[in-house]
């Protein structure tokens, strides 16, 4: 049985606010603290940002997040959620009995300044990163980091070959694949979808890993692939790819990609006369809040993958003290790292050393309730864990299911 992680348990049971689940040797995410508000301003680009003043000797853990540039509201979402994670465990003694100081980088969703930033840290002494926030950015930390033997652990990068660089990488959120699959899955088992139609970014890692992984899972559970269509990054008209979808008559219509792309397409699929269900991956996650309340109606009916449910008691709580933190409504980034950043602590203290190899070992063996969920690693270093699948309904997103692959 794998020691427990000491202090974060002993939070969670001061606290109260959760009872005691998941299996025995476990470690719970404690309750959120409701700290003075923080604001929302992104930290500099290169700051050391500890979640209490260190006293003597500390232990150095590197975050990498885009805080400025075009994915600036992915990093910044990300890395408040791990801050609010370390302010909490260093309240509550640190690690092995040592404050933990942050070297938290800003990498502006470039892979090359992710690489530099990661350099850095090792040369600052960090003993873990958490990071990186976008697939690409990610990968090419990873292949730096696995010569390093460097323990590291993306609480959001999706891309499937992440993790396959090395022993040394973990992820918190489940894979493009992985999602693809639940998302095909749903659509057979929960819509009852024979005929699906695709719309995807053809510029985007991100949605032609979810479109492929979806149409081999489609294959599987009978669903036919009517008509697929795609567009550039750039694209903001959709007018020809979306009439040509509505014209092969779909039961369902599967949009993998980010939030912003999807309220345009929504909107201009809606106008189009589509009234069917439109699906979608865990980048839908925020459309909900740039989508002015007089059309929210084009949301109805639709459904993403998830990782967490707002109405999950763990998850209401968290999310209600990241607003009175930050000012901000919390998202599933936020979540995803504040669980990173305590996977990443019981590591080192089941560890019981800042030894690379011996937190790689414990991270391996993790066993964690988070606010995503129970968390264990694959072979691989993806988490196993189920998706929650979120129906948009009068302007929230409302837990619709809870899918396995």
């Amino acid at each position: 049985m794998k020691r427990v992680f000491a202090s974060m348990l002993a939070a969670a049971m001061v606290a109260g606010a959760f009872a005691g689940c998941g299996s025995s040797g476990s470690s719970s995410a404690p309750a959120a603290s409701s700290a003075p508000d923080a604001g929302s301003s992104a930290p500099a680009a290169s700051s050391e940002a500890p979640a209490a003043a260190p006293s003597g000797d500390s232990i150095k853990i590197g975050v990498l997040a885009p805080l400025t540039g075009e994915v600036s509201d992915y990093g910044i979402a990300t890395s408040n959620g791990i801050k609010m994670a370390f302010e909490e465990i260093n309240a509550n003694g640190g690690i092995l009995g040592q404050q933990v100081e942050l070297v938290l980088m800003d990498e502006k969703g470039d892979p090359t300044e992710a690489v530099n930033a990661y350099n850095s840290m090792v040369s600052q002494g960090v003993v873990a990163v958490i990071g990186d926030v976008t697939s690409k950015p990610c990968q090419a930390v990873a292949d730096v980091a696995v010569e390093d033997n460097m323990p590291m652990l993306t609480a959001t990068g999706t891309a499937a070959g992440i993790t396959l660089t090395g022993d040394n990488v973990f992820r918190t959120c489940y894979t493009d694949p992985f999602q693809g699959t639940i998302m095909a899955t749903f659509a057979a088992d929960n819509l009852g979808a024979k005929k699906v139609a695709i719309l995807s970014n053809n510029s985007e890692e991100y949605s032609s890993g979810l479109t492929q992984a979806f149409k081999a899972q489609a294959a599987v559970k009978g669903i036919e692939i009517v008509s697929e269509e795609a567009y550039a990054g750039a694209d903001i008209d959709f007018n020809v790819q979306i009439n040509n979808l509505i014209a092969q008559s779909p039961e369902a219509i599967f949009v993998p990609d980010y939030y912003g792309k999807v309220a345009l397409i929504l909107d201009q699929v809606r106008a189009a006369g589509y009234e069917g269900p439109v699906l979608g991956g865990d980048g839908w996650d925020g459309v909900l809040n740039i989508i002015s309340a007089d059309k929210m109606s084009v949301t109805e009916n639709t459904y993403f993958a998830n990782h967490y449910a707002d109405e999950d008691e763990k998850a209401a709580k968290f999310l209600s003290d990241y607003k009175a933190k930050f000012n901000l409504d919390g998202r599933s980034f936020s979540a995803l790292g504040y669980d990173s950043a305590y996977i990443i602590a019981q590591a080192i203290e089941n560890a019981g050393s800042t030894d690379s190899q011996a937190i790689i070992n414990a991270m391996a063996a993790a066993d964690y309730d988070g606010i995503t969920g129970h968390i264990t690693f694959d072979e691989n270093g993806d988490p196993i864990k189920t998706v929650s699948v979120l129906k948009c309904s009068n302007g929230a997103a409302v837990l619709e299911a809870k899918v396995e692959a």
